[in-house]
């Protein structure tokens, strides 16, 4: 029996097509539309609807790279189920080079949204209705925010054996961290649903990480493929081991001043150890940044000042540290070329 057409956004989406779509979503001050816009690819035989999407927040621009190499791969030839790709969910934000819509809100602390609400309300009510409610599965796609950069990993509410997990140990990041809902973002509102989601962090806001984008990528589809949705040979490589991270604290500034860094992102740590140090332009008052905790740098500061208390070393803390160590080098030898940005 033929598979039915897949509607979303007020289009009909025909099995075995493709088709790019301009979901309106406001009007700028000049009364120009502005659109989200999205590309749906519907296979001929049935399965989950994934959706993969970046830039909800405007500045953190690795997910926009990581969806369009998506749409350029091969492999989504024969796609089974539908992918829904969505590049840039916070247009105003993109366009302005800003984590923030308009009006200051961040759109991932809106939903579920309200179609009379606040600009952040009336867009996630709009994204929610009219793309996250179709999906079965979701990717959400992050980097670190402005001056700060993430590791790659993964963030999710793990339940053992639970689809979610499923997903999480299929994508391949080195780290998983087992982290807490945040009340009005995407994953809170679709976890809640029983949609099972993960969030993608690596890298920083404006920026293109290649150490951060082509894993992801990989990730997405190794993601898809252990759902069923790709199928047929491909050059396989193995799925980088990863190891699931039991909470993260940030060592902060202890003085105001200028940072100088002792560690590299993804370095292992022990608790107390030196991280770096914070002093005054001419080094009469300096500050020692020691770790909080025995563990692994997952996100430091990439701007050396440094206000008294501000986060500078995010520290994910994990009951086999020595395997996660281990999974972190894995990551940075599977890497071509090497990634000499991660450092």
């Amino acid at each position: 029996m033929a598979r039915a057409p897949f509607d979303i956004a007020g289009t009909r989406v025909s099995p075995g097509s493709r088709i790019q779509i301009d979901v309106p979503v406001a009007r700028l001050y000049t009364h120009a539309p502005l659109y989200i816009p999205i590309e749906v690819v519907h296979g001929r035989q049935s399965g989950p609807v994934m959706l993969v999407c970046g830039g909800i927040h405007g500045d953190e621009i690795n997910g926009v790279e990581i969806v369009r190499r998506l749409l350029r791969s091969k492999q989504l030839q024969g796609l089974r189920g539908t992918l829904i790709a969505v590049p840039i969910v916070n247009v105003f934000g993109f366009v302005q080079h800003s984590r923030y819509l308009p009006d200051r809100r961040d759109l991932n602390r809106c939903f579920p949204g309200s179609e009379s609400g606040s600009l952040g309300g009336r867009m996630a009510a709009l994204f929610r209705e009219q793309i996250v409610d179709h999906a079965t599965h979701i990717i959400d796609l992050h980097t670190g925010a402005i001056h700060r950069t993430n590791l790659p990993q993964i963030r999710a509410q793990l339940t053992p054996g639970g689809e979610t997990e499923r997903m999480a140990n299929a994508f391949g990041a080195p780290v998983i961290l087992n982290a807490e809902l945040r009340e009005g973002s995407l994953r809170h509102y679709a976890q809640n649903r029983g949609i099972p989601v993960l969030t993608y962090e690596a890298g920083e806001a404006l920026r293109f990480d290649q150490w951060a984008i082509t894993p992801g990528v990989r990730g997405v589809l190794r993601v898809m493929r252990r759902l069923g949705m790709l199928t047929g040979e491909h050059r396989r490589r193995p799925v980088p081991a990863a190891e699931v991270a039991n909470g993260s604290s940030w060592a902060r500034a202890p003085i105001d001043g200028i940072l100088r860094p002792q560690v590299r992102l993804g370095a292992r740590v022990a608790k107390d150890e030196l991280l770096g140090r914070v002093a005054d332009p001419f080094g009469n008052a300096e500050g020692e940044v020691r770790s909080v905790a025995d563990g692994i740098v997952i996100g430091m500061s990439r701007l050396p000042l440094a206000n008294e208390g501000e986060a500078l070393f995010n520290i994910a803390r994990f009951d086999a540290i020595e395997e996660a160590e281990s999974a972190i080098e894995d990551f940075h030898s599977s890497l071509e070329p090497p990634p000499d940005a991660l450092y």
